[in-house]
């Protein structure tokens, strides 16, 4: 048995960062981050490597887990605001959750990151003619590192964190229990005990998360699950717009069902990927840094919210039984034609080979109707016509369509302003708490609690 007087369960955005502050101020704590994905270095997946050309559910994701979680393989976008990517604010005050924002900013930039633009949506000019056309562009500053400069960044905080915090992975948490002096961590490689037990383990972690509130008795909120596409078309389409504001958040309101469907993930000249969540293929988006890495295309996912309410209370099941099918009938990700869409006919290989844009992803051409309930898919049907009003083009019959991509957000553990539980000396950062969906939010979370930490510890 190891005694420890921190464990961070999991290795994402918000155990990154946690650890980075605790190794950089050398607080006077023995601390252990554990994840069952692998270190930074050696996060490669098969299909990025040229092994294979499909997903074939690695077990765990090379993108969805291990040092970074979800983040080290993704773009690497940093959206510093309180409109969207969680409520941290609302546990820690907008002034507090801005300047731990900025904070990762800094750290970010200090590491490598000043070689990349700061973006800001005020005062651009997509945004005044978005309200002309009944769309609205959410304010924020956006760092955008790329998937190849935020790697590097990465392996430099982990060089700094490991000096002095201890980090095992390929290891799987099993289960935590309550014990004399904090907590018993069993885990597929042995067991541990600490006195603070952070629970850091990222929207792949849910389910398992799930469980361990259910075995403390903790109170979870009902959270939602958001259900869309990606959509992909030529970079010269959306070049206007990503040039002034790179990522851009657009939300319309549907005029048939009056729901909210928002522009997510913006790529310019990136690539679509897939990624495994819990066995099930999902869709994604990256882009680079690096010109040479660029493609010709853009992408950017089309989301819409599905909030339940009684009897049902498990969004993520919902989402992942959407995700399921179009697994079933595509074998991993189906891909359309939005002219094809909207015909009502199937992309198939022959229709596929006229299409002028070219997949950056090998997915199986097919029917999205056959898979997106009516409601989301009209839905985005709608938001792909207004938005074409001021990116004229992306409508277009030869715009691509991959399905699914599924936006999995945790039930909301109930945590004050210390991010601690009701459990005392437990704590939920990151994704994984459902108080964060972003990785700002999610790394300046692990921030916070590291600071409390330092207070409860001291220095060396």
């Amino acid at each position: 048995m190891k005694v420890y007087d921190i464990i961070v369960a999991g290795a994402g955005a918000g155990g990154v960062f946690f650890a980075y502050e605790m190794a950089k101020n050398h607080v006077d704590a023995k601390v252990l981050v554990i994840d069952k994905g692998a270190p930074v270095d050696r996060r490669i997946c098969p299909i990025k490597a040229g092994k294979t050309p499909t997903c074939i559910k690695c077990k765990p994701c090379h993108i969805m887990n291990g040092y970074g979680g979800a983040g080290t393989l993704s773009d690497g976008k940093y959206n510093i605001t309180t409109q969207f990517g969680g409520d941290l604010h609302k546990y820690v005050g907008v002034e507090k959750a801005m300047q731990t924002m900025e904070y990762v900013d800094s750290v970010l930039c200090e590491m490598g990151g000043d070689e990349a633009k700061l973006y800001t949506t005020e005062n651009a000019k997509v945004k005044t003619l978005a309200l002309q056309n009944n769309l609205h562009l959410l304010s924020a500053k956006v760092r955008h590192l790329g998937t190849d400069r935020n790697l590097e960044i990465l392996k430099k905080i982990y060089e700094i964190s490991s000096e002095y915090v201890d980090m095992n992975f390929y290891e799987e948490i099993i289960t935590v229990e309550k014990a004399d002096a904090g907590f018993k961590v069993i885990t597929s490689k042995g067991e541990y005990t600490c006195k603070d037990l952070i629970l850091a383990t990222g929207r792949s972690g849910s389910k398992w998360l799930d469980k361990v509130c259910k075995s403390f008795g903790l109170e979870q909120k009902k959270n939602r699950v958001d259900i869309g596409v990606r959509v992909e078309l030529p970079a010269e389409i959306f070049k206007e717009i990503t040039d002034e504001v790179y990522e851009s958040k657009i939300v319309y309101k549907t005029e048939k069902y009056n729901d909210l469907v928002r522009t997510f993930c913006m790529n310019p000249y990136g690539e679509v990927v897939s990624e495994n969540t819990n066995g099930i293929v999902t869709v994604n988006g990256h882009s680079y840094g690096d010109p040479s890495l660029h493609t010709e295309n853009t992408n950017f996912a089309l989301l819409v919210s599905n909030q339940f309410t009684e009897p049902f209370d498990d969004s993520n099941e919902y989402g992942e039984s959407i995700a399921r099918l179009s697994n079933l009938l595509g074998g991993g990700v189906l891909l359309q034609r939005f002219g094809d869409l909207v015909k009502g006919r199937r992309s198939s290989e022959r229709r596929m080979e006229k299409c002028f844009t070219r997949p950056t992803l090998k997915a199986t051409p097919g029917d999205l109707s056959l898979v997106i309930p009516k409601r989301q898919l009209d839905g985005i049907i709608e938001m792909i016509y207004a938005l074409d009003r001021i990116a004229p083009g992306t409508a277009n019959e030869d715009t691509l369509l991959y399905g699914v991509e599924v936006k999995f957000y945790n039930s909301k553990v109930v945590v004050d302003e210390n991010l601690e539980t009701g459990v005392n000396n437990l704590y939920a950062i990151g994704d994984g708490s459902g108080v964060t969906h972003s990785l700002s939010q999610a790394s300046a979370s692990g921030v916070l609690v590291a600071r409390r930490m330092i207070d409860k510890y001291g220095y060396r």
